[in-house]
């Protein structure tokens, strides 16, 4: 059984585009063929900028609200975002059943480990990873959080120096897209940001990068993967209907829930 958790969330972004991600949650949650479909409430609104993180007390909410979402739910689960925070509760708790063993496979065109003291947008959606890391802002960290040695970025070229010196310090590289699929173990959480693939064949995110790998290439190294135990499809932000990006969504859903 596979259920797909909707987090319509948009606040961790700060794009022009941000209030289309939502649309692209669930979206993305109709395409991807699970058995079931639970949607998390998210805000209307978004909120004041508040320890540095814009919209901070409607984040809040919306973890608060995935994590009782998520002790309804026995299945595999892949999450439908929306801005790429919203499976952070989903990759804490993954790291809580499975322990030191748990792999977050991070494919993404960048790391999202800005600090809250940063000189970027205080959008949190840049601050994920650190998040997970157990060095982003308290009022978001999760209750299990991961170390450095469990994170694995795959397909990342954009990355400012203040992202690079964080990750010196933690000791973690960042590798091409097909290094990073070498040897992998698992248990594995794939997070997928839409943004990693190039932007001629999927345009509608908040952020585009050119030179991205292609989709065929992508779903070929998901297929190669294994003991993948959660997913999440993020960063979806369409202004209209497009069919063809409708089709790269739906066969990136049906190879991660293969894993179900």
């Amino acid at each position: 059984m596979s259920t797909v958790l909707c987090v319509p969330q948009w606040q961790g972004s700060a794009a022009d585009s941000a209030r289309f991600l939502g649309d692209g949650a669930r979206r993305t949650a109709g395409l991807v063929p699970a058995d079931r479909v639970v949607t998390v409430e998210v805000p209307e609104s978004d909120g004041p900028m508040a320890g540095g993180v814009r919209a901070a007390d409607a984040l809040v909410a919306v973890q608060r609200a995935t994590e009782e979402a998520l002790t309804t739910i026995d299945d595999f689960v892949l999450t439908a975002g929306g801005d790429c925070a919203v499976d952070l509760v989903p990759i804490s708790a993954a790291a809580a059943k499975y322990g030191a063993d748990l792999t977050l496979l991070w494919i993404d065109a960048n790391p999202d480990v800005y600090g809250p003291g940063d000189p970027f947008s205080g959008a949190f959606h840049g601050m994920v990873v650190r998040t997970l890391l157990g060095d982003g802002p308290p009022a978001l960290t999760p209750r299990t959080v991961l170390t450095p040695q469990q994170v694995v970025f795959a397909g990342v070229r954009v990355v400012d120096d203040c992202e690079q010196e964080y990750l010196r310090n933690k000791g973690l590289g960042v590798e091409g897209l097909e290094a990073a699929f070498e040897g992998l173990k698992g248990p594995l959480y794939v997070h997928l940001d839409l943004d990693v693939l190039d932007p001629t064949e999927f345009a509608s995110v908040g952020y585009s990068y050119p030179a991205g790998p292609p989709v065929a290439r992508v779903l070929e190294l998901i297929a190669g993967l294994d003991d993948v135990v959660g997913a999440a499809i993020t960063e979806h932000a369409p202004r209209a209907r497009n069919l063809r990006e409708e089709e790269v969504v739906r066969a990136l859903g049906t190879a991660l829930l293969r894993f179900a």
